[in-house]
């Protein structure tokens, strides 16, 4: 039962460290981008990796493996390829969103909506970070 708890506590806590991370380190130019969206696309697709090609498979699958993401955990828990591709091409979404943070794009909140939601709860940083550029722009 501990097992359980921790493992789901620092799934969903973890997003809090890049939220911590712009906080005390963004600056205005390319924190958000950093901080808010290509770190944890980074970490989504370093997990995403490790999980599909080298996490040693428990038999039967387990409902509480550790997860980063909604979609990873789909995948912890049926080891179908399908969902790992899915965070795959979550995580090439997030690259695109930091692709648009960095060139000033329009649109680029639709981007962090998507990834944001996509990569919940990994994505709460993007939401915010979306939330935050619906207000500025009116």
């Amino acid at each position: 039962m501990t097992y359980t708890i921790g493992i789901w506590l620092w799934v969903f806590c973890f997003p809090a460290l890049f939220l911590a991370g712009y906080r005390r380190y963004g600056d205005r130019n390319r924190g958000a981008a950093v901080w808010l969206v290509g770190l944890p696309t980074v970490a989504m697709l370093g997990w995403t990796t490790y999980c599909r090609f080298f996490w040693p498979k428990l038999h039967p699958p387990t409902w509480n493996a550790p997860a980063y993401t909604f979609v990873c955990w789909l995948y912890c828990s049926t080891y179908d390829v399908i969902w790992s591709n899915a965070a795959f091409l979550i995580a090439f979404l997030g690259a695109v969103a930091t692709v648009l943070i960095l060139q000033r794009t329009r649109g680029t909140k639709y981007a962090l909506i998507g990834f944001g939601i996509l990569a919940l709860p990994l994505g709460l940083p993007a939401l915010y970070e979306s939330s935050r550029r619906a207000r500025t722009d009116g």
